[in-house]
């Protein structure tokens, strides 16, 4: 096999930036990559493995040859492109919002249910960050001893709303300390020393959507029953990466916390950073840049007859977005699912 022909579109952004990160020690056999944008950053140079690049604006014919399109460039860039890149033969693995739903559209986290991907039609949905570090956590969970509630508390990094949200927080905080006034752009509410109880837009149900996001994507994802009781509370939190989980699951099987920390310790993707004599668990500045997702404070819980409670957290870039991004293509290729494969 030569190799397979990538296209990255949206590659100057946060995101793609990251994909590009990851990519560099990737498993694909790359024989040639692409760097597509909108018009506005087409032109710029990126470097890929020691290569500069020359940013193309995104068209219709760019996909023409390309076997895999990693996307995160947003859901309606998704939207406009999609049947271009399917009709090019190729695959879009898409990190928006845009497909992940849809019936026919297999929602992927690699090492927890790569089986899906045997049910694509030329398009795989990336899930949202927040779901995704949690997947790789409950999947070898379940398999044991099967989810019957979640409970999911998170406090999310602002690099999840993009680069304008870290900017705002770098110079709402320089504002605060010295005294000055700040105009609140890219969030409700302040963020600097605060906390906001909101990501997304509300529902008629009063979660936001990013909420739903949690209780939806973790019904398809582990093909759980649709009246599996799930509930979550998103906040977003003044941290610049790194999205952190409070996580509360009851089992049908018994299930304690000596078993919980021996599955998590042997599963993929997962380290167990729980050792409270000695105030080790895991945090958002130690997580990021790293690939794992982190788990710790592993407890019984107290509220609910057969439920453990743990602390999660993970590089809300990688494992939510970016290197999950890259895995799903390394298993596309892996099992053959794409062509030049």
């Amino acid at each position: 096999m030569s190799g397979v022909n990538l296209a990255v579109l949206g590659a100057t952004g946060v995101v793609g930036s990251e994909i590009l990160n990851v990519l560099e020690n990737s498993s694909i056999p790359i024989n040639s990559i692409k760097m597509l944008s909108s018009a506005r950053s087409a032109g710029k140079k990126v470097t890929f493995k020691g290569k500069e690049y020359t940013v193309i604006e995104t068209t219709p014919k760019e996909f023409e040859g390309v076997d895999i399109v990693l996307a995160s460039a947003g859901a309606s860039t998704s939207k406009m492109y999609v049947d271009d890149i399917v009709k090019a033969g190729a695959v879009l693995v898409d990190n928006s919002s845009a497909f992940r739903m849809e019936k026919d559209v297999p929602l992927v986290i690699a090492g927890a249910n790569d089986e899906d991907l045997k049910m694509h039609h030329g398009v795989v949905a990336n899930p949202n960050c927040s779901t995704s570090q949690l997947m790789l956590v409950l999947k070898p969970l379940h398999e044991y001893a099967k989810i019957k509630r979640l409970v999911v508390s998170t406090y999310q990094a602002v690099s999840g709303a993009g680069k304008a949200a870290m900017d705002e927080l770098r110079a709402h905080t320089e504002a605060e300390i010295k005294g000055e006034s700040f105009e609140t752009k890219a969030f409700v509410k302040p963020i600097a020393f605060n906390l906001i109880p909101q990501i997304d837009v509300f529902c008629d149900n009063g979660y936001t959507k990013e909420e739903m996001k949690v209780v939806n994507e973790t019904k398809k994802i582990l093909h759980l029953a649709e009246n599996t009781p799930i509930t979550c509370t998103a906040v977003r939190v003044p941290v610049f990466v790194s999205h952190s989980e409070a996580v509360t699951v009851e089992f049908e099987k018994p299930l304690d916390v000596a078993k919980t920390r021996e599955i998590l310790e042997k599963a993929y993707g997962v380290i167990v950073m729980d050792d409270i004599e000695n105030k080790v668990y895991p945090t958002p500045t130690f997580t990021a840049g790293k690939d794992p997702v982190y788990v710790g404070r592993i407890r019984k819980d107290l509220a609910f007859d057969n439920a453990i409670s743990m602390f999660v957290v993970a590089d809300n870039l990688r494992i939510g977005a970016a290197l999950n991004t890259v895995r799903i293509a390394e298993k596309l290729v892996e099992m053959k699912l794409v062509r030049n494969a």
